[in-house]
């Protein structure tokens, strides 16, 4: 059973990360701030290949503020001032509070019960498994593959194949979970799993539910899974 980490299992509750605007503004760079764009638009983009920066840890921290810096120099901000923004970018991006959603502990452990393997599979940081053991739930985890390991993000194959293998399970052995349309179930689809779809009452993502294809569920909660397996 692999289950998206955000949206599907955590959420995020305040006090959230800061607007990248102040940090444009205190250093007077209006228009850059202007032009920067939201602050979850700086990161890699889903379904992005990054394997050549994802080899240790370093590497991809490198890259992480290397793609900030180079943003920020297209956007109009001086070259000797825009290390530090993508510096202070990028730790404020990461400055996430997470919380478990009601349903996780009971669901993930009844699962355990049953003898199956639980992995987490999510486009995420190069620490997705200090995350998970945060969020109280390291305990019921088997495995974790974030795509900052894995080198690149949902729907790309290569980190399906990856947590895949980390589980030592056949795609049509395994149910992938998750809140997201494209990288927790069409993606999953194209690779032989099943796929459930999470839509959550409260969920953070707005807007109308896909019509389901074959070899995919929907569930508004996590207890619904018994009824799947």
């Amino acid at each position: 059973m692999i289950f998206d980490f955000y949206g599907t299992l955590v959420r995020m509750v305040p006090p959230l990360p800061p607007s990248h605007e102040p940090f444009f503004l205190r250093r007077g760079l209006h228009e850059a701030a202007a032009r920067w764009g939201d602050q979850w638009s700086a990161g890699p983009g889903d379904g992005e290949e990054h394997l050549a920066h994802s080899t240790d840890e370093e590497s991809y921290r490198r890259w992480e503020r290397e793609r900030l810096r180079l943003r920020a120099l297209e956007r109009g901000v001086p070259k000797d001032q825009a290390a530090d923004l993508a510096a202070e970018i990028d730790t404020a991006i990461k400055r996430l509070r997470l919380e478990l959603f009601a349903d996780v502990r009971a669901v993930l452990a009844r699962l355990r019960e049953h003898g199956l393997t639980v992995a987490i599979c999510s486009n995420w940081f190069w620490d997705l498994d200090r995350a998970v053991d945060e969020a109280g739930i390291g305990d019921l985890v088997d495995t974790v593959v974030s795509s900052a390991r894995a080198g690149a993000r949902k729907p790309h194959p290569l980190i399906y194949r990856a947590v895949l293998d980390a589980c030592g399970t056949a795609p049509g052995q395994s149910l992938f979970v998750g809140d997201m349309w494209e990288p927790d179930v069409v993606g999953p689809l194209a690779q032989g799993m099943r796929a459930v779809h999470l839509w959550r009452p409260d969920r953070a993502v707005q807007g109308s539910a896909p019509p389901l294809p074959e070899g995919a569920a929907r569930i508004t909660t996590l207890h619904a899974l018994t009824g799947l397996l």
